[in-house]
C-alpha cells in the first residue's frame, strides 16, 4: 500500500473532523434554546436540567470511555463512540418534554465523552514532544469551529423546516465521519502507509515518561496517588466550567439579556468561538516556540497556563457593559484566554503519563471536569431565574486563576525514559 507523508498530521485533522461534529451536535440544543423553552414553557432552572443530564453522562464518560479506548484501542474505540452520539443527537426530535429532553441528552452524553481520551491518547501515540500542544490546539479547535458552524446552521434549518429537522440533520453528519476514519486511522506500530522517515521522527521525539510495570487495576488506582493526576484534575475541574458556561448560555443569553432574535443569534453567537479557535492555536504555537526555543516542556505548558488566565477576566466586565456589540467583544476574549489554557490542560496528559494510560488520565480528569462543571450549570439556572447572570460571569472569569495556581503547585515534569 502506498505510504502518506506527514500522516500524522492527516490523522489529527481527522480527529479535529471528529470534535467539530461532537460540538455541532452539542451545540443545536443551544441555539435552539429560545424556541424550545418558550414553546414547552420551561424555566431556566429546567434547561439547566436537561444541560446537566447530558453533562453528567459526559463526565462519567471521560472516564469510562478512557479505560475503555486504552482497553479495545482508538480505532474502534472512537468508531462505537460516533455511531452512538450520532443516534442520539437525532433523538431530540421526538422528543416532547423535559424529560424526553433530558433522556436523549444523558445518551448523547455517554458517546461524546469518549472524543477526547481518544483524541489524546492518539496526539501520545503519533507525536513527539514538541508537536503535541500544536496537535492538541488542531483537534481541540474543531469545538469552537464545531460551535461556529453550529448558529447558522441550525438556525437556517429551524427557521426553513422546523427545529425537530435540525437535530436530524446534525445527526447525519457523524455517519459520514466514519468513512475518513476507518480509511486513514491505524495503531502506529501497524500502520502501513506510514514512512520510515516519518516513524524514526516520532519514536526519536517521543521524551515520554517510564511505562508503568504494573497492569490491571492497579495500574489505574495507583494514577490517584500521583500530583500530576490531582494537577491535571483540579486544572480542569476549575477552567471546564467556563466553556460549558458560555457554550451552553450564551444563545439564552443574548436572548434573555440582550433582547437578540434567533436570527440575530445566528448572524453573532459564533463570534466567541471563533475567538477560541484563535485560542487554541496561540496556546499550541506558543508553547512549540518556546520549547524549540530550549524551555523545557512542562515550564512552557505552565507559562502558557498562567498568560492565558488573564484575558478570562473580561467576562465581568462583558456583563456589565449596556452594549450587547462590547459584550460579545469581552466574551471573546474570555474564549479566547480559556482555549489557550485549555489546550496545554489537554496536553499535560501526554507529556507527563506512559502511553497506555493517557487516555485513562484524560478521562479522569474529565470526569473531575464534568462533575464540577454540571454542578456550575445548575446553580447559573437557579442565579438567573432568582438574580441575574452577573454572579455567573464573575465566577467564570475568576475560577482560571484558581485552577492556575493548583497547576502551578502540583505539576511536575516526570522523569524520562523508556
Amino acid at each position: 500500500m502506498k505510504t502518506v507523508k506527514h500522516l500524522r498530521w492527516w490523522i489529527v485533522w481527522t480527529l479535529f473532523c471528529s470534535t467539530a461534529i461532537n460540538y455541532i451536535d452539542r451545540q443545536t440544543l443551544s441555539v435552539l434554546a429560545p424556541l424550545i423553552i418558550k414553546q414547552f414553557h420551561m424555566s431556566h432552572e429546567d434547561y439547566a436540567g436537561i444541560v446537566a443530564a447530558f453533562q453528567v453522562a459526559y463526565a462519567g464518560m471521560w472516564l469510562v470511555g478512557g479505560v475503555l479506548v486504552d482497553i479495545i484501542g482508538t480505532k474502534l474505540g472512537l468508531t462505537l463512540a460516533m455511531i452512538w452520539w450520532s443516534v442520539s443527537s437525532m433523538l431530540p426530535a421526538m422528543a416532547n418534554s423535559v424529560l424526553s429532553f433530558s433522556v436523549f441528552r444523558f445518551m448523547l452524553g455517554i458517546g461524546e465523552g469518549c472524543n477526547w481520551p481518544a483524541a489524546s491518547k492518539t496526539v501520545a501515540e503519533w507525536f513527539p514532544a514538541s508537536e503535541r500542544g500544536l496537535a492538541v490546539a488542531i483537534f481541540d479547535s474543531g469545538s469552537s469551529i464545531g460551535a461556529i458552524i453550529a448558529p447558522p446552521l441550525v438556525a437556517f434549518i429551524a427557521l426553513k423546516l422546523g427545529w425537530r429537522f435540525a437535530f436530524l440533520t446534525a445527526g447525519c453528519l457523524g455517519f459520514l465521519w466514519l468513512i475518513l476514519w476507518r480509511s486513514i486511522y491505524d495503531p502506529l506500530v501497524a500502520h502501513s502507509r506510514l514512512t520510515v522517515e516519518e516513524r524514526k521522527l516520532i519514536e526519536s521525539g517521543r521524551d515520554a515518561p517510564k511505562a508503568s510495570h504494573q497492569a490491571g487495576a492497579k495500574r489505574y488506582l495507583n494514577l490517584l496517588k500521583e500530583r500530576n493526576t490531582w494537577g491535571i484534575v483540579l486544572g480542569r475541574s476549575l477552567t471546564d466550567p467556563i466553556w460549558w458556561f458560555y457554550v451552553f448560555w450564551i444563545p439564552q443569553y443574548l436572548s434573555d439579556a440582550r433582547h437578540f432574535s434567533l436570527k440575530e443569534i445566528a448572524v453573532f453567537a459564533w463570534i466567541p468561538f471563533l475567538a477560541s479557535d484563535i485560542g487554541n492555536f496561540t496556546g499550541g504555537s506558543i508553547s512549540v516556540l518556546l520549547i524549540r526555543r530550549g524551555m523545557p516542556v512542562i515550564r512552557a505548558r505552565k507559562w502558557v497556563c498562567v498568560v492565558s488566565a488573564l484575558p478570562i477576566l473580561a467576562g465581568i466586565p462583558a456583563a456589565l457593559t449596556r452594549s450587547p456589540y462590547q459584550a460579545l467583544a469581552l466574551i471573546s476574549l474570555a474564549t479566547w484566554g480559556y482555549a489557550s489554557w485549555s489546550t496545554m490542560g489537554l496536553t499535560f496528559p501526554s507529556d507527563l503519563f506512559p502511553q497506555e494510560v493517557v487516555a485513562s488520565v484524560t478521562g479522569l480528569s474529565g470526569l473531575g471536569a464534568g462533575g464540577v462543571s454540571t454542578m456550575f450549570t445548575l446553580v447559573v439556572g437557579v442565579l438567573i431565574d432568582r438574580f441575574s447572570y452577573l454572579p455567573a460571569f464573575v465566577a467564570a472569569a475568576t475560577l482560571p486563576l484558581l485552577a492556575t495556581a493548583f497547576v502551578l503547585i502540583l505539576i511536575r515534569a516526570p522523569r524520562q525514559g523508556g
